[in-house]
């Protein structure tokens, strides 16, 4: 628990932008590198970016965890309210990125183990200040010193004290998932915080890493995994709306591909975005071909672009708010909001604050948050 190196990841939606440079879909999200993907990769490696941001992304195996351990929260600490999957999310896609990489087994053992950096005052990932060895390596695995460990990167120290079996196997280890995201859920709880609280809650964060950065980040990811677990309801939403928001809807879990998607689905893409993802070889949607996608399942053409589609049906201007738009509204995002030229992204508005998206390379298409991306520049209502 310690303050993270923040990086910005940005890409836009195939759109003309400042030096006539096509950029491709999303938002300059921030993502936090964990000690131990900042140690393996390297402080400028791409590959340590923790991006993403729906249920989607998460090792079903590890979202197992999460849900496990705020099941078995109330035995431990019964006074504690609020804890729900998506906070353990955050805090483990911020601390490990989910393990990705590493094996799960169905017992919940992570393989190879997940270690930070040696805390031991060198500077590397930004620990200057020596921590005594306390497990003796049964933990950590060197007893020169103290290292975190697991998906959610304890202290051995704080393992000990909060440390608890969910596994069944009466052992409490922090390489394991369900093991580790009790532990978490605990530390969280404290003595008894409500969680549906956002001031308790930023404290809680907070106790995990002293850093406004850190809070501020996995509060945003908290933010996208709860709008990505809320089911989507369409209730009173009929006719073309209805037949808009289902075609987008059954593409869930389409891979994002720059460049992809037509009127007749998903499509294989073009290269290169700025971050050097090819869509080529992969076939799916990209923010706008989703979108174009939807509307001519209903009969309505939409053009190619991000900022083109801004031109086109009813303008919501952003000045009012998120709340004026309704289920099956363009959601815009721009770099300069207020300057429909500069939008790099499109969402469709689903409703209860959520949208279909197809957010990044490397993600899928998904439920996301209004605000999982910045630079709200309104809306377009077509329908």
């Amino acid at each position: 628990m310690r303050p993270r190196r923040r990086r910005l990841g940005r890409w836009a939606c195939l759109v003309v932008l400042l030096l006539s440079v096509a950029l491709c879909c999303t938002a300059p999200v921030s993502g936090a590198i964990s000690a131990y993907l900042a140690l393996q990769a390297g402080a400028g490696a791409e590959d340590g970016i923790a991006e993403g941001g729906s249920a989607a992304d998460i090792p079903a195996r590890m979202l197992t965890a999460y849900k496990r351990a705020v099941q078995l929260t109330g035995r431990h600490v019964p006074t504690c309210r609020g804890m729900r999957w998506p906070i353990l999310a955050g805090i483990a896609k911020v601390e490990s990125n989910h393990a990705t990489g590493h094996t799960i087994t169905a017992s919940g053992d992570i393989r190879p183990r997940i270690y930070g950096v040696l805390l031991n005052g060198s500077g590397a990932g930004g620990n200057t200040t020596p921590v005594p060895d306390t497990d003796h390596g049964r933990w950590d695995g060197t007893a020169s010193g103290e290292r975190a460990v697991g998906p959610f990167q304890f202290l051995p120290s704080t393992w000990q004290n909060i440390g608890e079996d969910a596994s069944g196997d009466q052992v409490a280890d922090p390489h394991n998932a369900d093991d580790a995201a009790l532990g978490a859920a605990l530390y969280l709880c404290g003595d008894g915080r409500d969680l549906t609280q956002r001031s308790q809650l930023k404290a809680a964060i907070y106790q995990y890493n002293h850093s406004t950065a850190y809070v501020a980040n996995v509060l945003g990811w908290i933010d996208q995994y709860t709008g990505a677990a809320n089911s989507p309801g369409l209730n009173g939403v009929s006719g073309t709306v209805r037949t808009v928001i289902e075609a987008a809807l059954a593409q869930r879990g389409v891979p994002y591909s720059w460049g992809g998607g037509s009127t007749t689905g998903a499509s294989y893409g073009i290269c290169c975005s700025p971050s050097g993802k090819s869509g080529t070889h992969i076939k799916g949607f990209d923010c706008s071909g989703l979108t174009l996608y939807a509307f001519a399942r209903a009969g309505i053409r939409l053009p190619r672009t991000a900022a083109a589609q801004a031109g086109v049906g009813r303008r919501i201007p952003a000045s009012l708010g998120t709340g004026a738009l309704k289920p099956g509204d363009l959601v815009f995002y721009a770099y300069a909001p207020g300057r429909d030229s500069t939008i790099y992204h499109v969402g469709l508005y689903l409703g209860s604050g959520q949208m279909i998206n197809a957010a990044r390379p490397g993600t899928v298409v998904r439920l996301d948050a209004v605000n999982a991306m910045s630079g709200y520049a309104g809306g377009a209502r077509l329908l």
